[in-house]
């Protein structure tokens, strides 16, 4: 079995009111729902937007730094992010394609080694 990343950037999402972005927590959730009964969900999460609440670390220099903030300027990030485990990569496209349906937008899929 091989462990797939499937992830969407933030900026993928778009500008929509909340009354659709509340339509699709019902979808969503029942993606996820479908993926752990089926047994190959690891880990499924959004990730908090608000890039003021992030950190970085960096210990290359043998000495450990943490910095607020993301390690570098970026134009998009990681908006959230679903692991599983399954056999194939048809498999994986076919779980990132129910993910991308019940979202609303689109995601990306990354065998993670």
């Amino acid at each position: 079995m091989t462990k797939y990343a499937i992830y969407f950037h933030q900026q993928w999402v778009g500008d929509h009111p909340m009354e659709w972005f509340m339509s699709r927590v019902e979808p969503s959730t029942a993606v996820v729902a479908e993926m752990e009964a089926a047994g190959v969900l690891v880990f499924a999460g959004g990730l908090v937007e608000d890039m003021a609440e992030a950190f970085s670390a960096d210990g290359t220099s043998g000495e450990m730094l943490v910095t607020d903030g993301p390690y570098t300027e970026v134009t998009e990030y990681l908006g959230g992010i679903t692991i599983i485990e399954v056999e194939t990569l048809e498999e994986a496209k076919e779980w990132a394609a129910k993910i991308a349906e019940g979202c609303g937008w689109p995601q990306e899929v990354r065998v993670v080694k």
